[in-house]
């Protein structure tokens, strides 16, 4: 028996206990990566719920949903040394969180349902063009994300059709703060690369929902509906992520918000929330497309 079979012929709860030891107070990974465990066990909870034959929408709240109480951590896919595909499914930052939402759903709904295939499929989502080609391959920017992964099918940004404005901003923050940043400080190189990308960003027109259009704009976005957190911080688009869910006829958003906290629903309407906070300006909007099976 090899072990992926091995690890679907018993339950996971049953797995955890049995395959760690303690060794000088840390938990020591003997055979199995705790990721692919988690990865497994949502695959079984769309099972159990047939969640593939659901709108892809659907199947992403409820996967959304899945992760509620999964703590927050930041710089969850940083990492020095060459650019290469980190997998965190144990804690989540706030664009992990809807990132992996969103691509367990699609592998879902094409019912490739492996560890293997969702990394895959989380390549293909995180990396400009699907290709892992160093640091400035991955899509830091939330507009350049869902650019991007517009061409690839995946999303459809619908924030114009729904009462979106032009959204005018220079987008430059990442190349004039290289010392946030890890691998801009240790690889010079990427900035200038960076900076291109940047620049072909801002050749485009940027659109959002103000913050004061907000609600009146809700009634046309929908549960599953992954949104970005528009910012009037210089040089950024975005400086949050979420993803939209109706509670009680009344539009919120689940989201991974700070550190110390975990992934949960706003308490109040998703207009009240941005109202609170005042560098956030209002929202863009992007639909995930039923993917091509």
């Amino acid at each position: 028996m090899d072990r992926r079979t091995f690890l679907q012929s018993i339950p996971v709860a049953a797995l955890l206990p049995s395959l760690l030891l303690q060794e000088n107070g840390a938990a020591i990974d003997l055979l199995f990566d705790p990721n692919e465990l988690i990865c497994k066990k949502k695959f079984d909870f769309a099972l159990s719920l047939k969640l593939a034959e659901k709108p892809i929408n659907e199947v992403i709240i409820e996967i959304a949903k899945s992760f509620l109480g999964v703590h927050y951590a930041t710089n969850t896919i940083e990492a020095p040394g060459e650019e290469r595909l980190i997998v965190n499914l144990q804690t989540l930052d706030c664009v992990t969180f809807y990132e992996n939402s969103l691509v367990l759903a699609r592998c879902i709904k094409k019912n490739t349902m492996t560890f293997e295939d969702y990394k895959k499929e989380l390549q293909f989502v995180r990396y400009r063009g699907g290709i892992i080609d160093k640091y400035p391959s991955r899509l830091h920017y939330t507009s350049d994300y869902f650019f991007d992964n517009e061409k690839k099918s995946v999303l459809k940004n619908i924030t114009k059709e729904i009462g979106g404005v032009p959204y005018k901003k220079k987008i430059n923050f990442m190349s004039t703060h290289t010392d946030s940043y890890l691998q801009l400080r240790e690889n010079p190189e990427f900035v200038k690369m960076i900076a291109a990308q940047e620049a072909e960003m801002n050749k485009r027109t940027m659109y959002h929902i103000p913050t004061s259009k907000v609600k009146k704009a809700a009634s046309q976005i929908n549960d599953g509906d992954i949104l970005g957190i528009t910012t009037t911080i210089e040089g950024l688009d975005c400086t949050h992520t979420g993803i939209a869910i109706w509670q009680s006829k009344k539009l919120h958003m689940i989201h991974a918000p700070i550190p110390g906290s975990k992934v949960q629903i706003t308490e109040t309407p998703l207009w009240e929330y941005l109202m609170k906070i005042k560098k956030d300006a209002g929202i863009m909007v992007a639909r995930a497309l039923e993917p091509k099976v």
